[in-house]
């Protein structure tokens, strides 16, 4: 069945940001970005396109809508990802000493490949559906583009914020407006530990993910 104007152009977005952020927006992006009065009314859009196999949705985690491209297969075997809980000082971060449990995952809902599950401390970036206690999905790179959701470290202190690039300055910013951005004003003070992919909810059990 031939999808409408409109959700052709719900589908392209949620592609766009899988090849911008690397991660589906929540379905109140979509809301705020289309203009939708209700949640419902993106939510009906997206049981639709669920409906014509032109993405899955995924119940278990924050932004669970996988668009299923050609060539793509939907069904991956389970991935075990160490989860990374209070990250001791000057140790990396995948250290053993900073491991508290392991979790599966299907590596299917996340794009690029995850390689660790960081959980979240604090509610700087509320605004970006990410909580604390939440399992923030990563996958390991030392590169990011401007506007991405970073795992970042700055003087032994591993944080989550969205990077944003101005000249040769790197501001770490919040998505909450009770918090301060992150200023850094030389390159070598900050290093990329990862990129954020995705989000397990902190309400799911352990060892579950979804």
């Amino acid at each position: 069945m031939e999808l409408t104007a409109r959700q052709r152009e719900i589908l392209a977005f949620i592609e766009q940001r899988m090849d911008q952020d690397g991660m589906p927006p929540t379905r109140a992006e979509i809301v705020d970005h289309f203009g939708f009065a209700s949640p419902n009314a993106a939510q009906c859009h997206l049981r639709a396109l669920a409906a014509r196999g032109a993405i899955e949705l995924r119940p278990g985690t924050a932004r669970g809508i996988v668009p299923v491209r050609s060539g793509r297969p939907t069904v991956r075997d389970a991935l075990t990802l160490p989860v990374i809980g209070r990250v001791a000082a000057g140790s990396p971060l995948l250290a053993v000493e900073n491991r508290e449990d392991e979790v599966r995952v299907d590596p299917g809902l996340f794009q690029p490949r995850p390689d660790y599950l960081l959980r979240v401390q604090g509610n700087s970036m509320t605004g970006a559906g990410i909580e604390d206690g939440d399992l923030l999905v990563v996958h390991r790179t030392p590169e990011a583009r401007s506007g991405q959701i970073v795992v970042a470290r700055i003087d032994n202190e591993v944080t989550v914020k969205r990077l944003q690039r101005r000249g040769r300055g790197i501001r770490l910013q919040a998505e909450n407006p009770d918090y301060d951005d992150l200023r850094v004003t030389q390159v070598h003070d900050i290093a990329i530990e990862g990129l954020a992919v995705g989000v397990i909810r902190k309400q799911i059990t352990r060892n579950q993910s979804g």
